[in-house]
């Protein structure tokens, strides 16, 4: 129950205050004899007072990695997270130190970015020492300015990783804060208007380097900082548009090279099909052409075929292609209409019959073999042997 965070505190960065420090750190703090007797019980009252009892400060030391009474007194105050006004307070406190750096690293813990610099840049005019334990249980001198620029320029600082803070430049680019001004600012000041009294000239002639106020002014540190600072924030917003503008025009110039291509696809398929279309109007037409060569060369065979009859080694007499073409037209137009052949046709047509038979059984093949197994085959209902 002891090291359990209050019920009423708020999350911090998202999460519990106490997980802001490591689980290892927690550990040993919790098995701690200080944080046992000495802060059980602890209010934002009581808090004060353990603070202003604080010699160092530090992180852990020794072999065994002891935590610090100052760690110790961090950890409390996550567990009860006091008031913002309560931590501001510790913060403005002239008189203890340690109480000043307690609430400073309190505040880089769980302030925000703005609160940060706000509160914590004002420390730099602070140069009293401080007694810093080190890992080895040594002890080295430091300064309160020295830790203030620790707590905002370094990701650790008493074994503790600090959480990530933006670059105080952005902050006033974005206007959240104005450009600091630093205390010896009006020291400069003074300074140069007794310059101005102690070198004027006594005939009036004006100085070469023209009114000296605004040459220290210019000349002044804290000013060429300040000069210099504006002059990256301007920098910085010129690369940034700069970088817009060339993502835009190569976002550009992608994009027309992406419609290019698209078209050069299109004429692409395009001229693909036309070709398509050409050669198959090629091929159509070399086949209308060779279909017509083939045409002409059919009729060109039947005018010149010989009308006289052959006559083959046996003495068998064959009439051509055109005389027997001849001889199926000169039919009788009764029998071409149906009709009953004559008395005289009969006797032909017969013998026209049986030698068409006797040539398709195969009996009167020239080969006597063959014409005696065609009688057989044809005895017995097989197809006969063509010659």
């Amino acid at each position: 129950m002891a090291n359990r965070t209050d019920p009423l505190a708020k999350s911090i960065r998202g999460t519990n205050p106490q997980n802001l420090v490591e689980k290892i750190l927690r550990t040993k703090i919790y098995q701690n004899t200080y944080w046992k007797e000495q802060c059980f019980g602890l209010t934002a009252e009581t808090l004060v007072d353990k603070a202003m009892e604080l010699d160092h400060l530090g992180g852990t030391n020794g072999g065994n990695r002891r935590p610090t009474p100052f760690m110790c007194l961090v950890m409390k105050m996550l567990q009860i997270q006091p008031d913002k006004e309560i931590v501001v307070e510790f913060i403005k406190n002239p008189d203890y130190k340690y109480v000043r750096v307690l609430g400073a690293f309190y505040l880089r813990l769980t302030g925000t970015d703005v609160d940060v610099y706000r509160y914590l840049e004002p420390l730099y005019n602070d140069y009293r020492k401080l007694r810093l334990q080190l890992n080895d249980g040594k002890f080295t001198l430091t300064h309160v300015d020295e830790y203030i620029d620790e707590l905002l320029t370094k990701d650790y600082s008493c074994d503790i990783a600090l959480p990530r803070i933006k670059k105080r430049w952005t902050l006033e680019a974005i206007g959240s804060l104005e450009p600091r001004r630093s205390a010896l600012e009006d020291d400069f000041e003074e300074e140069e208007e007794k310059d101005e009294e102690d070198e004027q000239i006594a005939d009036g002639v004006d100085s070469p380097r023209g009114n000296d106020k605004d040459y220290y002014r210019a000349r002044s540190p804290t000013r060429e900082k300040d000069r210099d600072k504006k002059r990256d924030t301007q920098r910085y917003r010129d690369r940034e548009h700069e970088r817009d503008r060339d993502y835009e025009r190569d976002y550009e110039r992608e994009r027309g090279r992406g419609r290019d291509r698209d078209r050069d696809l299109r004429d692409r398929e395009r001229d693909r099909d036309r070709d398509r279309d050409r050669d198959r109007d090629r091929d159509r037409e070399r086949e209308r052409d060779r279909d017509g060569r083939r045409e002409r060369g059919r009729r060109r065979s039947y005018s010149r075929s010989p009308s006289r009859d052959r006559k083959d080694e046996d003495g068998d007499e064959y009439r051509s292609r055109r005389h027997h073409h001849h001889h199926r037209r000169s039919i009788s137009p009764k029998r071409q209409r149906g009709g009953e052949m004559n008395e005289d046709e009969k006797p032909k047509r017969k013998r026209e019959k049986k030698a068409v038979a006797m040539r398709d059984d195969g009996t009167d093949h020239p080969d006597p073999e063959i014409a005696e197994q065609n009688r057989i085959r044809l005895s017995l209902g097989i197809k006969p042997l063509r010659p």
